[in-house]
């Protein structure tokens, strides 16, 4: 009779636990959905301008990269059309960026992936124009050191992941070991196909730790990135830029497309989705990522912490 007590009184408190267990999921699933899908919190008249959510990729949905037209502009005919809101969206980054640095609770982690060329780093300079470099931290990633050979493929990674307080951007980042990998042959198929799973195991932990993972993917065509080549080329300045492997890795173009498709469609998941952004035009560009950035930071809602009582009452000596 006793033990029949106990067991009942353990299947008891095996349920309570349970019953907590799932009330904590569905609240972190409930403030991921609110932060990865920003415009269904902060948008009053939807759809928003840009229309970012249209370059979301839904889990399971799959892209098909040819039907996304990367010379998309939307309403915004010229430059000049887009820059007040631009402007507008960068001040809203950096006062947000500022709260979330005061808050020191959570942080953000942007991914940018694209072809050479594709404006990774012109997006770093022209979405985070005016935001504090004390509170942003951009990570470059390239071929792995022997050390980072060494370790598992996700080591070298986890180490930039930003701390709280933080807003990280990654500059090519751990879909490299997914795209170039498989690209150039460089492991077999058994080995990284795998990897999309980690990755998205990775990035759930990230999210439970209070990472909000966002990844664009800017999509330019072929026919673009030659013209920005040639445009490197003819202008000394650029010149630099310019490498002998840029011309080789263009003729994998094919396969690269492939690569991304598939990694997107197995890795745009409710917690880190996938945004395929039109990049043939800068500054459209530049205006969807720093609105979706800042759509999702205002859904995050940091907050300055609670000043200390009897502040009121302080005089500074002279």
């Amino acid at each position: 009779m006793a033990e029949e007590t106990r067991t009942a009184g353990r299947r008891a408190a095996g349920a309570a636990e349970s019953g907590q267990t799932q009330r904590a999921a569905r609240s972190a699933a409930g403030r991921r959905s609110r932060e990865t899908r920003p415009e269904q919190v902060v948008v009053a008249d939807p759809p928003p301008e840009p229309d970012y959510p249209r370059y979301r990729v839904e889990p399971g949905a799959g892209v098909r990269l040819a039907d996304v037209d990367p010379d998309e502009s939307e309403h915004f005919g010229r430059k000049k059309d887009a820059a007040p809101e631009l402007a507008r969206h960068r001040d809203r980054i950096a006062d947000l960026q500022a709260r979330l640095y005061g808050e020191n609770r959570r942080s953000l982690l942007l991914v940018l992936q694209a072809m050479d060329t594709g404006g990774k780093d012109g997006t770093i300079k022209h979405v985070f124009q005016g935001v504090n470099p004390q509170g942003c931290q951009v990570s470059s990633f390239k071929a792995p050191s022997a050390e980072e050979s060494a370790h598992d493929f996700l080591w070298r990674y986890h180490q930039r992941v930003p701390s709280r307080g933080m807003i990280g951007i990654f500059n090519r980042s751990h879909y490299e070991d997914v795209l170039v990998v498989r690209v150039k042959g460089l492991v077999p198929e058994e080995v990284w196909r795998p990897r999309y799973e980690v990755i998205n195991q990775f990035e759930q932990a990230l999210s439970l730790s209070g990472v909000t993972v966002l990844k664009f993917y800017l999509h330019i065509s072929k026919e673009e990135q030659k013209r920005r080549l040639e445009s490197r080329l003819a202008d000394p300045d650029k010149r630099w830029k310019f490498s002998a492997n840029d011309l080789r890795e263009r003729g994998y173009w094919d396969d690269y497309m492939a690569a991304f498709e598939e990694a997107i469609s197995n890795t745009s998941t409710d917690v880190a989705p996938w945004y395929v952004v039109p990049a043939n035009t800068k500054w459209y560009r530049n205006l969807v990522i720093a609105r979706t950035i800042a759509d999702t930071l205002e859904a995050m809602d940091p907050r300055y912490p609670e000043a200390e009582e009897g502040l009121d009452q302080v005089t500074v000596d002279d």
